[in-house]
């Protein structure tokens, strides 16, 4: 929703701009809203950069001053007064000029911007241009202005000092993303003629008492001169009408009422996500907010662990269970509502109640947080502030100020946002450097000014807000290292990932909230396609390593398969087991820590999705496939499941069941032992009750009860209809002697897409199908039983299901490597 909307006059300057390069060596059609890198692709001046290692050849782009521009029409009888110039997502350094006369001067893409520009213009013919100068050499200024230099994570960033700009910081690089700082205007670009007022900020507070809600909205009346006016507030039916005499300038009226019996929003799996519509009317003027009616509390009391971490919704306390979301693309142009919804659903498909916005992307358009609160997601919202050290100018801090401010206004009507964090990891980048541990105490005070100034901002504009320090924190006021420390706050775990540690490290560590933990897979062959030639198809080629940014991490990827599965055969083999790998290490980890419940209320993977097509730790393919990891998280954050944990001494393994529903469930349990030909042994059988919202040890299983040579399957099914299976290795699959299973497959044609029947004759594990269409398996990474049919629907259009029949693949752990036994 347009934080100013249409009045008197519009002119809209979206649409279709002319964009050069100052050298004029390029002039290109440019659509605004746009990025210049999409621009020049469009147009055919620059290859894909996407593929192969074209990003390397086409980092100059950024480093060179561009100038954007268009004519725009004033009619002959409009008045010349009144006009402003409203432009929103500015990226970033950059200059705008009508008529030849600079209107504004911005260089923070976090803001909006709305200047007036009557002086400027003339009847007819008007001519726009926006000059945006090189970002790489704007923050090469500001770096050499500061009092002192300010480190940035060269690992992450290839093109430096993106820490001097409010920019994406990820456009210089990162551990998954491309490096080419691409730069336009991601928002609106108008000008509206006002005769006097216009609607700016609105700011929405709740209050929940003895079941009623007090609901109170601030809105800003902006005049060019005093006026006495009405207006009134439409919410479910009631309406409340004002009257106030108003001066020159900015104006905040402000009006409060009651809301008895409210109909609640909840988060995914807990409730229903019911919206009101909140209309703000000043004559033909209307501002429009979809209101969630919801009390979120970030609970930190004490406790015999050290201090909880946990949101309690609506006087209920809830698991949070989701992944860490970075931007559709690395190219803005390419970032819509239509495929970030399709990403948003398929976190909700996995039984996900939460993402975290992080820090070092930007704040989403005011439709992301429209389709979570729809969802019901949960938003745990970072300030964009991410792996480095800032300056703390004031310069810089006042900048901050008013970003902060323009955000929290902007979203503080979104039921969804349960939580604003001031940054990602910078407490923990005052020990990556060398100037800030050599001088710990300047870049601590310079820190803290800047959080200070977040922190003041959020709380000044909406003081009931939960605020978050930074990720990870024990807390406010405390600057220790949060990556290892699992008593208190949230926690970053990486050791297995970082350190090569083995997955069951994550059984070490028993967090309170763990808002960052990943593993690293390639992505699926059909995209890998996308960016590579067949000359292409191994991991330490030149393409691949291109398309790999976290140092080492084809080598560590290897190196844990090793640990665990034999070597695979070929190429396409090697992509599809480290997402196997991928899978069982954050299932490992999830599956512990619910146990852990309510000591432990809270994991959100890194990550959902990706930017580019990259190796990655996303569960989402560039595009929005679902990846491995991403069907077997459906299945380990289903609301009622069950997870097998061996205990650390290696003598038993316990069964534990985990109910995040808002009603006990009765859940029946079935342990079996099954060796490779698939004879199966019965082991246990029980039932259990399982009260609401807690996580409960049912049944162990000494591990010298398995019979040599089998693995434990166990099923389960619960009285509010769930049910699920899973598997349990006692020893790594490489010592398995697997059986060629000979899994046949029957397809046939549906309304929907296509109709697929397994069938195996011995034990097969992490069945997985893939095709080269688009679309998506109702379920996948299967394990199959000898004798027993599967039926899988593929949901596609017409022409992706013939697609999808014709390139069928089937893979399972036996035949992805070498063959070691032969039935």
């Amino acid at each position: 929703m347009p934080a100013y909307p249409k009045t008197n006059s519009t002119i809209d300057l979206a649409g279709e701009w002319r964009l050069r390069d100052v050298g004029d060596r390029h002039d290109v059609p440019m659509p605004i809203p746009g990025d210049a890198i999409s621009a020049l692709h469009a147009a055919g001046a620059i290859p894909n950069p996407y593929f192969g290692r074209n990003e390397y050849e086409l980092r100059w782009i950024a480093e060179e001053d561009w100038l954007a521009s268009r004519t725009f029409t004033i009619p002959a009888d409009a008045p010349l007064e009144g006009w402003h110039l409203d432009v929103d997502c500015l990226d970033t350094v950059a200059e705008v000029r009508i008529n030849g006369r600079t209107v504004l001067e911005a260089a923070n893409s976090f803001r909006r911007f709305r200047v007036d520009v009557s002086y400027a213009l003339k009847a007819g013919e008007n001519r726009i241009e926006i000059l945006f100068r090189s970002n790489v050499r704007a923050a090469q200024a500001l770096q050499e202005a500061q009092p002192f230099y300010v480190p940035y994570h060269a690992g992450n960033s290839p093109i430096p000092h993106g820490n001097m700009l409010r920019k994406a910081q990820c456009h210089f690089g990162w551990d998954w993303n491309i490096a080419i700082a691409p730069f336009g205007l991601y928002g609106r670009i108008a000008l509206e003629r006002v005769d006097n007022i216009q609607i700016g900020q609105v700011l929405v507070h709740q209050a929940h008492a003895n079941g009623s809600v007090r609901l109170t909205v601030e809105f800003e009346v902006d005049a060019r001169h005093g006026d006495s006016l009405s207006y009134a507030l439409e919410f479910d039916g009631l309406v409340i009408s004002g009257h106030a005499d108003i001066s020159a300038g900015a104006n905040w009226l402000t009006e409060s009422f009651d809301i008895d019996k409210p109909k609640l929003w909840w988060p995914a799996g807990s409730g229903e996500q019911h919206l009101y519509q909140l209309d703000i009317r000043i004559g033909a003027l209307t501002e429009t907010r979809r209101i969630g009616l919801r009390r979120i509390e970030l609970v930190t009391e004490a406790d015999e662990g050290g201090n909880r971490f946990l949101f309690r919704v609506n006087g209920r306390d809830i698991f949070c269970r989701g992944a860490n979301w970075i931007p559709q693309d690395a190219l803005p142009s390419r970032i819509n509502r239509q495929a970030t919804g399709q990403l948003l659903q398929s976190a909700i498909d996995a039984n996900m109640n939460m993402i975290r916005v992080w820090g070092g992307g930007f704040y989403e358009p005011d439709w992301f947080y429209d389709l979570c609160d729809e969802l019901g997601l949960m938003a745990w919202q970072d300030f964009m502030f991410a792996c480095n050290l800032y300056p703390s100018t004031p310069e810089f801090l006042a900048e901050i100020d008013e970003e902060a401010r323009y955000q929290v206004s902007r979203l503080s009507h979104h039921a969804c946002i349960a939580l604003w964090c001031g940054d990602n990891e910078l407490i923990g980048a005052l020990n990556w450097f060398e100037e800030s541990r050599k001088n710990r105490d300047r870049y601590l005070v310079s820190y803290d000014r800047l959080n200070r100034t977040i922190e003041t901002a959020l709380k000044e504009t909406l003081p009931e807000a939960n605020w978050w320090p930074s990720s990870p924190s024990p807390g406010p006021m405390s600057f220790g290292d949060a990556w290892h420390d699992d008593s208190s706050g949230d926690m970053h775990f990486w050791s297995v990932w970082h350190e090569g540690k083995s997955f069951h490290e994550y059984r070490n560590v028993n967090p309170r909230f763990c808002s960052e933990f990943g593993f690293q897979s390639f992505p699926s062959v059909s995209v890998i396609r996308t960016f590579a030639g067949a000359e292409d198809m191994n991991i330490a080629s030149p393409v691949m390593e291109a398309h790999q940014k976290n140092a080492g991490g084809n080598a560590r990827i290897a190196e844990t398969m090793f640990r665990y599965f034999r070597f695979p055969e070929g190429f396409e083999n090697f992509v599809y087991l480290s997402q196997i790998q991928q899978g069982l290490a954050i299932r490992t980890a999830v599956e512990y820590w619910r146990s852990l419940k309510p000591h432990c209320m809270g994991t959100l993977y890194w990550q959902l999705n990706d930017t580019w097509p990259v190796a990655s730790w996303s569960s989402l393919d560039y595009g929005g496939g679902w990846k491995a990891l991403h069907y077997m998280a459906r299945r380990f954050f289903a609301p009622v499941t069950v997870g097998a944990i061996p205990d650390k001494d290696g003598q038993e393994v316990s069964f534990h069941a985990v109910n995040d529903t808002p009603h006990p469930v009765v859940l029946d349990l079935e342990i079996l032992a099954i060796d490779m030909s698939g004879d199966a042994v019965a082991l246990q059988q029980v039932r259990e009750t399982v009260a609401t919202d807690r996580a409960v040890p049912i049944v162990s299983i000494a591990l010298d009860e398995i019979p040599e040579a089998s693995i434990l399957l166990y099923r389960w099914s619960a009285s509010d209809g769930s049910a699920g299976r899973d598997h349990f290795a006692p020893q790594p699959y490489k010592a398995l002697a697997l059986r060629d299973a000979r899994i046949g497959m029957v397809v046939t044609t549906t309304a929907e897409g296509l109709s697929i029947t397994l069938e195996a004759s011995a034990l097969a594990l992490f069945v997985t199908l893939e095709c080269e269409a688009r679309g998506r398996f109702s379920d996948n990474v299967l394990t199959l039983f000898p004798g027993e049919q599967t039926t899988i629907a593929f949901i596609a259009t017409e022409q992706e299901a013939a697609k999808a029949a014709a390139t069928l693949v089937i893979r399972d752990l036996h035949s992805s490597s070498r063959p070691q036994f032969q039935s």
